[in-house]
C-alpha cells in the first residue's frame, strides 16, 4: 500500500496548488499529464516542487511587507 504524506492542509487550496504545478512544469518545459506523474524523474519533479516554494515564499514575503 502506498504511504502519501503529502497532504494539502487548506483542502480549498487543493485546485489552486495543481494549477501552480502545471504552471510551474510549463515554465520549465516539463511535460505533466492529467492524473498520475509516477514516470517523471526525480530530477524533473524535484525541479517543479522547489521552483513551487520560491514562488510560494516570494509570494509571502510581498503579503508580509504590504506589496501584492
Amino acid at each position: 500500500m502506498r504511504n502519501n504524506n503529502n497532504q494539502i492542509n487548506v483542502p480549498e487550496a487543493r485546485q489552486a496548488m495543481a494549477n501552480m504545478k502545471q504552471e510551474v512544469a510549463n515554465e520549465l518545459g516539463i511535460n505533466l499529464k492529467q492524473g498520475y506523474n509516477g514516470d517523471l524523474s526525480s530530477k524533473d519533479a524535484g525541479h517543479i516542487g522547489g521552483n513551487m516554494v520560491k514562488k510560494m515564499i516570494e509570494a509571502q514575503e510581498r503579503a508580509m511587507s504590504g506589496n501584492r
